[in-house]
């Protein structure tokens, strides 16, 4: 028995030194550089990853472009403050042909995680300072009067407010999973999550969502939203970051640590802040407390809504909804029939393809019901 103990340590060992091993080799910290079809080095593009002072803490970011001449596009991501660039060196939808784009991490999270940032500065109101701030640091490097700004989820209420505070600094706002009533749409996923359990003859997972839908209207609907349960069985069901994203563990969690962009350590950042940092600010409870959709009437900009048909972690109905309620110079809808969550990951061909024909172009031709 003492044999097996030690054997067994031993293997323990081993697995963790050699899944260490493989974190660090797939941990050099640099986004890989942009080539062509030979594997040259394309020239005038840019890979880099920097640190600027925004708002007055350090906060990281990756630029990337096959043409540094290209409009700008700023990429705000979702959590909030959990960025998914591993999702774009995964999947590389193809932004930086059309753009010379910035994914910023939002302060408190990702590459700005820093013990500088206060908890009370995490708000939308700081957010959208920030991302005003990033807008014309870009500007003012690149040498450009205008940029894009493309948000994802979480990040659409930032994007949103920073469009209608300074109109001038852009050219078109691009929303991917638009976020509205966020309250509301937790309430309709734990709808369709018990119907479908229901209709599919899960005994054992409807009672588990009946017993969350119970909880929610003890503790409120935050306690859902802020339920490791919600993420697992979203990304069972096909409603999640992905349609085809059954697995947490597999879609996120292990990508993040396999993402070459960052180093060891920022990867730990990554899960520190999204575990034990971004949890004791109060920006999860304004997600769920505000109606973001009645807060902006209008915008200035053309507007491009990009949603999934399957997308139940933003319901796309009540962004649907606000779409046709929002007044704007132009605008276009576009449902994506086979995404969830994140269009841009899941039908890159065709999100690059409205990009090129509509966005770029100031047109909406290929929006829903055009």
């Amino acid at each position: 028995m003492k044999h097996m103990i030690v054997y067994t340590l031993y293997g323990l060992l081993a697995v963790i030194i050699i899944l260490g091993t493989i974190i660090y080799i797939n941990s050099p910290g640099k986004p890989g550089q942009l080539t062509d079809n030979n594997g040259h080095l394309i020239p005038g593009s840019i890979s880099e990853k920097t640190f600027v002072s925004i708002g007055g803490v350090k906060q990281g970011m990756f630029i990337r472009s096959k043409n540094q001449n290209n409009p700008v596009l700023l990429y705000l991501h979702g959590g909030p403050a959990f960025p998914n660039y591993f999702l774009i060196e995964k999947y590389n939808p193809g932004l930086e042909k059309y753009f010379t784009v910035c994914y910023w991490e939002q302060r408190g999270g990702g590459l700005s995680y820093s013990p500088e940032v206060k908890k009370s500065s995490m708000n939308f109101s700081q957010l959208t300072a920030d991302a005003l701030e990033v807008t014309n640091y870009l500007r003012t490097r690149f040498n450009k009067e205008k940029i894009y700004i493309l948000a994802h989820s979480g990040g659409t209420p930032i994007a949103l407010k920073a469009v209608a505070e300074q109109p001038m600094l852009f050219h078109a706002y691009i929303a991917m999973a638009q976020m509205t009533n966020q309250a509301k749409s937790e309430r309709l996923a734990l709808d369709f999550m018990q119907n479908r359990a229901k209709e599919s003859g899960d005994n054992r997972t409807f009672r588990k969502i009946q017993q969350l839908r119970k909880n929610s209207e003890i503790d409120g609907i935050l306690s859902f939203f802020r339920s490791p349960s919600r993420d697992k069985y979203m990304h069972s069901m096909g409603i999640g970051t992905m349609r085809k994203m059954k697995s947490v563990a597999k879609g996120v969690f292990i990508p993040v640590w396999m993402c070459k962009a960052y180093t060891v350590k920022e990867k730990f950042n990554i899960w520190k802040a999204k575990l034990t940092f971004v949890p004791k600010t109060g920006i999860f409870k304004e997600v769920i407390e505000t109606d973001f959709s009645s807060q902006i009437n209008e915008l200035k900009v053309p507007v491009y809504f990009f949603s999934g048909k399957h997308d139940y972690t933003v319901n796309t109905s009540l962004s649907r909804d606000y779409f046709n309620k929002l007044n704007a110079p132009l605008k276009g809808f576009y449902t994506f029939h086979n995404s969830a969550h994140s269009p841009l990951f899941e039908e890159p061909n065709l999100a690059m393809k409205i990009i090129e024909s509509d966005v770029l172009r100031g047109k909406n031709t290929l929006s829903d019901g055009y």
